[in-house]
C-alpha cells in the first residue's frame, strides 16, 4: 500500500509542475503555485512514502520542463519568475530530504550487559 501511495505522489508532484510551468509567468500563477505547493508538502509530512515522493516528482517536473527543447525555445525564460521557479522546485526537494526520518528512529534498542 505504501509503494502504491509513493507512485501516486510521484504523479501527482509531476502534474503539479505541469501546472506551475504553465502558470508561472503570471504573478498570480507564481505567487498560487509557492503557496500550494508549499502547503501539500507542510499537508502531506515528512516520510519516505509521502514527502520525498511528491517532491521528486515536482522537483524532476520542474526540471524536465526547464531544459530546452529541440525546437530551441524553452518553456522556464531565464527571468525572475522562472528563476523562483526553479528555486522553489530546489527548495521543496530539499526540505523533503532534510525532514526523512532518521533510520531505527522510533524503535527502542535493548541494551544487553555484558559481562567480562
Amino acid at each position: 500500500m505504501r509503494v502504491l501511495l509513493a507512485v501516486v505522489l510521484l504523479v501527482v508532484g509531476a502534474g503539479s509542475a505541469v501546472a506551475a510551468v504553465a502558470v508561472h509567468g503570471h504573478w498570480w500563477g507564481l505567487a498560487l503555485t509557492i503557496a500550494a505547493v508549499l502547503a501539500t508538502l507542510v499537508a502531506l509530512g515528512p516520510g519516505w512514502a509521502t514527502r520525498l515522493p511528491f517532491a521528486a516528482g515536482f522537483g524532476l517536473g520542474v526540471l524536465r520542463l526547464a531544459l530546452g527543447r529541440p525546437e530551441g525555445d524553452f518553456l522556464v525564460a531565464a527571468d525572475a519568475p522562472g528563476y523562483l521557479l526553479l528555486l522553489l522546485a530546489l527548495v521543496v526537494v530539499a526540505a523533503a530530504v532534510a525532514t526523512l526520518p532518521r533510520p531505527g528512529r522510533g524503535r527502542r534498542r535493548q541494551h544487553v550487559p555484558t559481562d567480562t
